[in-house]
C-alpha cells in the first residue's frame, strides 16, 4: 500500500466504520506488508517534574487547579533518571521517555538538568523521548544536539473539539511545536486520547491531521482515557475495547509505516483485549507501573504476554540514529 497524505475526512471515516472483522482484517494485512508483525516496541514513560502545571487540560491530574491526589514534586536528578533507566531497560525497553509537567520549555536551569540526563540515556544506547509541553526551534536543537531522539506532543482530539478539553493553549500552538521537533531532525511522537466525549468524527479529524502531514509522526500513541477523581473528566466512561481496536486499526492503515502505540488504559486491558490491539497494527507500548501518574502493567507481566503472544521485543536504533550519527544495524 502507498503511503498517502492527502486523506479526505470521507475515506478515513469509511475505514474506520468498517465492518469489524474486515477492519482489523484489513488493518493486519496493511501490518504485515510494512512491519515485522510481532515485533514491538516497548517505552517506559517517567516523570521528570510532576504536578504542578499551569495548563488546565480536562483529563490530567497534574494541572494545578484541579484537586487530585498528585503531590507536586521537584524535579528528578539525573542519577535517579539513570537508575530508573537501567531498570527499564533491563526489563525489556528500548526507549525512555521523560515527562515534565510544564506548559512550555523555558531556558532555565532546569532544562539545562534535562539536558544533562538526554545525554547520560543516550549514553546507555536507548532512544530518549521527552515531552515537556511546547518548544521553540532553539530548544529543539538543543535537545537534538543533546542527542535526544523522539519528542513527543499529542494533538488529543480533533482542531473542532479542542477548546472543549483545554483553554490554555490552541491547536496551533501543537502544530507549531511539531514543526519546530521537525526542523530539527528529531522523531515525530503524536496522537491522542479517547474517551474525552469527542464524537467519531472528531477521532477521524485528529487521524486526519497526523496522516496528512508532510511526513507521517514516526509514534502515534492512542490512549484510552483514564478518569482521575478531581479532574473535570472524571465521571467520563471507560472507552470500549472496540473503539480503541477501530483507532489503532484506522492508524495503522493510513499510516502503514508508523509505530501506532497502545498507551493509556492498558492496565484495564485483559490480554485477548491488548491481542487484538496487536492484531489490528499496534506494535508499540509502553512498559512499568506507571505512565507519568497512571497505573500501567508491570514489565513481567508484559513480558509474560509477549511470550503467549509470540510477540518480540525491537531494539533500539532499529532504523538507524538520527542527526546522521552512525548507524546502528541490528
Amino acid at each position: 500500500m502507498q503511503t498517502k497524505h492527502n486523506w479526505t475526512k470521507e475515506e478515513i471515516l469509511n475505514i474506520y466504520n468498517k465492518p469489524f472483522l474486515d477492519l482489523v482484517f484489513e488493518a493486519a494485512t496493511v501490518h504485515r506488508e510494512n512491519k515485522d508483525y510481532s515485533e514491538v516496541q516497548i517505552s517506559s514513560l517517567i516523570s521528570i517534574k510532576t504536578g504542578g502545571c499551569p495548563e488546565d487540560c480536562s483529563y490530567c491530574p497534574q494541572a494545578a487547579r484541579y484537586h487530585t491526589d498528585v503531590e507536586v514534586q521537584a524535579m528528578m536528578k539525573v542519577d535517579e533518571v539513570i537508575e530508573i533507566a537501567q531498570k527499564a531497560k533491563d526489563g525489556g525497553a528500548s526507549r525512555l521517555c521523560m515527562g515534565a509537567a510544564w506548559r512550555e520549555v523555558r531556558d532555565n536551569r532546569d532544562f539545562d538538568k534535562v539536558i544533562d540526563m538526554v545525554k547520560a540515556v543516550n549514553g546507555m544506547d536507548m532512544e530518549v523521548c521527552c515531552t515537556l509541553g511546547m518548544l521553540n526551534a532553539h530548544q529543539a536543537q538543543r535537545l537534538a544536539d543533546a542527542g535526544l531522539y523522539a519528542y513527543n506532543h499529542n494533538l488529543d482530539t480533533s482542531e473542532e473539539d479542542y477548546k472543549r478539553i483545554i483553554s490554555t493553549r490552541t491547536y496551533d500552538d501543537r502544530l507549531k511545536t511539531i514543526e519546530n521537533v521537525r526542523k530539527a531532525k528529531l522523531t515525530v511522537c503524536s496522537g491522542g486520547i479517547i474517551g474525552l466525549g469527542e464524537t467519531v468524527n472528531d477521532r477521524v479529524a485528529m487521524l486526519r491531521v497526523l496522516a496528512n502531514m508532510p511526513q507521517h509522526p514516526e509514534s502515534v500513541p492512542v490512549n484510552a482515557l483514564v478518569p482521575v477523581k478531581g479532574t473535570p473528566l472524571a465521571e467520563q466512561p471507560r472507552v470500549p475495547i472496540w473503539d480503541m481496536v477501530r483507532m489503532i486499526a484506522t492508524a495503522r492503515i493510513i499510516m502503514p509505516k508508523t509505530a501506532v502505540r497502545l498507551s493509556a488504559g492498558r492496565n484495564e486491558m485483559s490480554v485477548l483485549d491488548q491481542a487484538f490491539c496487536f492484531m489490528a497494527g499496534a506494535n508499540s507500548i509502553f512498559a512499568g507501573d506507571k505512565l507519568l501518574t497512571t497505573p500501567n502493567p508491570e514489565f513481567k507481566d508484559d513480558m509474560a504476554m509477549f511470550e503467549l503472544l509470540g510477540l518480540t521485543t525491537r531494539k533500539a536504533f532499529k532504523n538507524g540514529r538520527p542527526q546522521g550519527k552512525e548507524e546502528v544495524t541490528q
